[in-house]
């Protein structure tokens, strides 16, 4: 047997107990009072980076420390160079009573770990690094150099990542970045995800009067600010289920045969999804299939809507004014800048004159795409068949991961992500978890990736 998966199997109950001990850390970004938890969950991450072989530091940024592990160099070394990224900060628990047990306490149940942060992104990166002890501690050589940058602000969008990867561009300069933070369509089916979208973020507010107004009294003079603005965001999307904004559409590049033939593979049951969404039909944009809707189109959704009284009973006002939140998920080649523009430019045309428009415009991200059928792509895949014994798929995700962008635009890399959740494990929802199985598996993953993407780099 490979030395290398013998010690991966022999040491696996620790690696499970290591596992449950990262996540007793309430490593919370997105809450102040939690930034000790933080600090803490870091310095165990970085001795346990140190116990492992790796030379290791732990780098402060403005806001939480960055883990920067580097797997032993040998002098004058010209080896392929890897970074693997992870994040060590979690997603707030609340609400905490739909948790069956403390979010903070590791449950085993099955063949699973429950706890916030297990799946997301715990025991994905930590796979990677027990993969690397074990070519340590076997004597078995690496055929490349590696180094980990585990960061604590990616639930919060990692605002310290860019400057931290600017200052160290040189040391960190590699031949492409691994991510297991993504995951997989079911047990059986191992994925590389080659796509994601990107976003624009929008807020619109309309205001009428200088205060709540009477319905009664001055209802039929005065136009009210919520009943235009659901005029103006109803005619954001056309009948068929695409943006009816001009010029939207520009720059996508649709699917080619080969992407959707892939995309045929993935399993999917309307009744299962439509039962698992909890809605009486689904919709979308005619002409394409829900993983091609879902992962490789672009939309337009409405995330909030404020306006008026919202307590118990009625009060008849005209309120003053009314606000939504708006979301743009964008695909290859949509820029956030130009797409910005379209949305500002068309929603002022929409915007009756009878009230004012406040057009903010918030964060955005980038949509990325690795070419399916690069010499990467495919190392990466036959690394995927080798970890779990199962052809795998190739996958784009609906969600935005801005970082993946910044690897490319900062360290010249693309990203390989090569993710290990399953589509029950809750990532952001109360019951996360983390399948045992995939968390050998992705071991399994790490010792196999090395000498794959070694060869062709």
């Amino acid at each position: 047997m490979n030395p290398v998966l013998e010690y991966l199997a022999q040491h696996h109950e620790r690696f499970v107990r290591d596992l449950g001990d990262y996540v007793r850390f309430p490593s919370i970004s997105a809450q102040p009072q939690h930034k000790p938890d933080l600090q803490a969950c870091a310095t165990w991450l970085a001795e346990r980076c140190r116990q492992l072989g790796l030379d290791t530091e732990l780098c402060p940024t403005p806001g939480h420390p960055v883990v920067l592990a580097r797997t032993p160099r040998q002098p004058g070394s010209q080896r392929p160079h890897f970074v693997v990224y992870g994040h060590y900060d979690v997603q707030p628990p609340e609400p905490f009573e739909l948790w069956t047990s403390p979010p903070f306490e590791p449950r085993l149940s099955g063949s699973s770990l429950f706890a916030r942060g297990a799946s997301d992104n715990k025991g994905q990166h930590l796979a990677h690094l027990n993969a690397v002890e074990a070519y340590l501690h076997t004597g078995t050589e690496l055929p490349c150099d590696l180094t980990f940058v585990i960061e604590g602000e990616e639930e919060v969008g990692s605002p310290n990542l860019a400057g931290f990867l600017e200052a160290r561009r040189t040391e960190l300069r590699c031949h492409h970045v691994v991510i297991s933070d993504t995951g997989m369509p079911a047990r059986d089916l191992p994925a590389l995800t080659y796509g994601l979208r990107g976003i624009v973020a929008v807020e619109l507010k309309l205001t009428g009067p200088s205060r709540d107004l009477h319905s009664g009294i001055f209802g039929g003079t005065v136009d009210n600010p919520a009943l235009a603005l659901c005029q103006v965001l109803a005619q954001l999307r056309d009948r068929r289920g695409r943006v009816n904004i001009p010029g939207f559409y520009d720059d996508v590049v649709s699917l080619s045969p080969y992407e959707r033939r892939q995309l045929a593979r993935l399993p999917y049951q309307e009744r299962a999804y439509t039962k698992f969404l909890g809605v009486p039909q689904l919709a979308g944009e005619a002409g394409y299939t829900a993983w091609e809707q879902r992962s490789a189109r672009p939309t337009v959704e409405i995330n909030g809507l404020t306006s008026g009284y919202q307590g118990e009973g009625s009060k008849t006002i005209i309120p003053a004014w009314a606000s939504a939140k708006l979301t743009f998920r964008l695909v290859p080649n949509q820029k956030p800048r130009p797409i910005a523009r379209c949305v500002q430019r068309h929603l002022r045309k929409l915007c009756p004159p009878t009230v004012r428009a406040d057009i903010h415009i918030g964060h955005g991200g980038e949509p990325y795409l690795l070419d399916p059928r690069s010499p990467a792509a495919r190392a990466a895949l036959r690394a995927l068949a080798k970890a779990f014994d199962r052809e795998p798929v190739l996958l784009r995700e609906g969600g935005s991961i801005p970082i993946v962008t910044e690897f490319q635009r900062i360290l010249g890399a693309e990203t390989l992500l090569l993710g290990l959740a399953l589509p029950d494990d809750n990532a952001h929802s109360p019951n996360e978890k983390f399948d045992l199985d995939n968390y050998a598996a992705g071991m399994r993953l790490g010792a196999a990736l090395w000498p794959e993407l070694a060869a062709i780099a």
